[in-house]
């Protein structure tokens, strides 16, 4: 389905800006425009293409993220226009932010500047709430140079897949959330890793949930349940978005399928105790076994997608 897209859509001049480096107001650098080819008395147009470039948030190697986007940005009479964040998957220790590549392009066909992030992946040196801190740091780089890509800072929605899924729900929970991101759209959020520990020690537990499980270790710094460690708790707590849930919260779209190996009750307790508080949330579950963005070889996920994110970025 994404080659389709891909050959669609095309790629994109790329580059690297660190922050606070210039670029023009109209046409981010980078830009190149499109043409066309005569063939005989017919004339085939080439769409303007989505434009590609690599910023960084932050200083650390993995505080980078892509910006994509289709010129020019910017006219005269022009409103700014919604934007996307995406956060990649990968069980909080592996993932690329490429891995949203194809669906960024679309995104971007769609009528949304996109930005993919990456962060900094678990280990000994980044334990939670690292990654929550990249995601809103990220968010917050694209809300000061928002001019840049001629984007609305209050027009910007979170999407996320599986561990990037939980980032993005983290996004749209963590303080007022809905001052953050307009909404959430999650994939196979992991919304509560003590939950995904447990699950993963269980008999008929899969590969899958099983390594799930040792990457909630390498999230949290350590084993949750292994004794009276307060501070384990506290970060198995806050890593857990419904405990965040508040009346001030993004609205959101949680989506499994139904053989997900991150069962749909990761988002059926999140939707829970934020419909307790009166934040819209809606929980969808899909045929099949697929995982995160597997999601969207389902011909319905992708404009179900879309459609959220245009009534949250009206």
């Amino acid at each position: 389905m994404w080659g389709a897209v891909l050959i669609a859509v095309g790629t994109g001049a790329a580059g690297f800006v660190p922050p606070g480096a210039a670029a023009s107001p109209a046409v981010p650098p980078g830009a190149r425009s499109g043409g066309s080819v005569a063939a005989g008395s017919a004339v085939m147009v080439t769409p303007d293409l989505p434009r590609f470039r690599t910023y960084a948030y932050g200083k650390g190697g993995k505080q980078r993220l892509d910006a994509y986007w289709r010129a020019p940005v910017k006219s005269a009479r022009s409103r700014p226009g919604p934007a996307v964040l995406l956060l990649h998957g990968g069980y909080w220790i592996e993932g690329d932010k490429r891995d949203w590549k194809y669906v960024a392009r679309r995104l971007a066909g769609d009528g949304f500047t996109v930005f993919a992030a990456d962060y900094r992946l678990a280990g000994p040196h980044a334990v939670w709430p690292a990654q929550r801190d990249d995601a809103l740091a990220a968010l917050r780089f694209v809300k000061k140079n928002a001019r840049r890509w001629n984007v609305d800072p209050g027009r910007i929605v979170a999407v996320g897949s599986s561990a990037g899924g939980m980032l993005a729900t983290q996004l749209g929970t963590y303080g007022e959330g809905a001052k953050q991101v307009r909404g959430v759209v999650a994939l196979s959020p992991v919304n509560n890793p003590y939950l995904a520990y447990r699950q993963g020690d269980a008999p008929d537990a899969s590969p899958r949930q099983a390594k799930l499980r040792r990457a909630v270790v390498d999230l949290l710094g350590c084993v949750p349940g292994a004794g009276d460690d307060d501070l384990c708790w506290d970060r198995a707590d806050d890593a857990d978005a419904a405990v965040h849930a508040s009346a001030g919260d993004a609205p959101m779209l949680l989506m499994h399928a139904a053989g997900d190996f991150v069962p749909v009750t990761h988002s059926t307790e999140l939707a829970s105790a934020l419909r307790a508080v009166g934040v819209p949330a809606t929980v969808r579950t899909v045929t099949g076994a697929g995982h995160g963005t597997a999601q969207l070889s389902d011909p319905g996920v992708y404009p179900r997608i879309l459609a959220f994110l245009r009534a949250r970025t009206r």
